[in-house]
């Protein structure tokens, strides 16, 4: 059977991340530069296999200074490692296995995703939208900078939320 083809909507999707600070609150983030497909035998994407790939180079958590940190090797190491990827393995309709690769560190995940269905916007166009959630421990992929204030209070956590919205147009 032929699989239909999709690719990522860029202006209805993103792909964020979020991270405590100091305990007190989270920092959010995304990536401005990404690509995703998806390919699915159909409309229930049951059989889907999904593909997305982020820029560290447009990661963007509206402050210059941390971005520049964060792309360094304390964090993602911009320049060896350009692109973080995440290639599905399964999903059942609420919950998607893949495999996540950050740095040269790749783990399996697991994603809980809300699949909203399949329309045909007012161009014409059959669209199809993802959210996903979920959380990955930053130190499990060799993202181990720390500090630790003159109080003790840790500066980051070491668990990172994912939060990615996708909306794909078919191909």
């Amino acid at each position: 059977m032929n699989k239909t083809k999709w690719k990522i909507d860029k202006a209805h999707s993103q792909i964020g991340f979020e991270i405590m600070h100091m305990k007190l609150s989270s920092i959010t983030g995304h990536f401005d530069d990404f690509e995703a497909y998806a390919e699915a035998s159909d409309d229930t994407f049951m059989d889907a296999k999904f593909n997305l790939i982020a820029k560290i180079q447009s990661i963007n958590t509206k402050n210059k200074d941390r971005d520049k940190h964060l792309k360094s090797d304390d964090f993602f190491n911009s320049e060896k490692f350009p692109e973080s990827t995440f290639k599905s393995k399964s999903f059942d309709g609420k919950t998607m296995v893949g495999d996540l690769t950050i740095r040269d560190v790749t783990k399996e995940v697991v994603l809980d995703i809300d699949f909203n269905g399949v329309v045909i916007d007012v161009y014409g166009q059959t669209k199809t939208g993802f959210e996903a959630a979920g959380s990955i421990n930053r130190k499990d992929f060799n993202i181990n900078w720390n500090a630790v204030t003159e109080a003790g209070i840790i500066m980051l956590s070491d668990k990172v939320k994912l939060k990615v919205n996708l909306q794909f147009i078919k191909q």
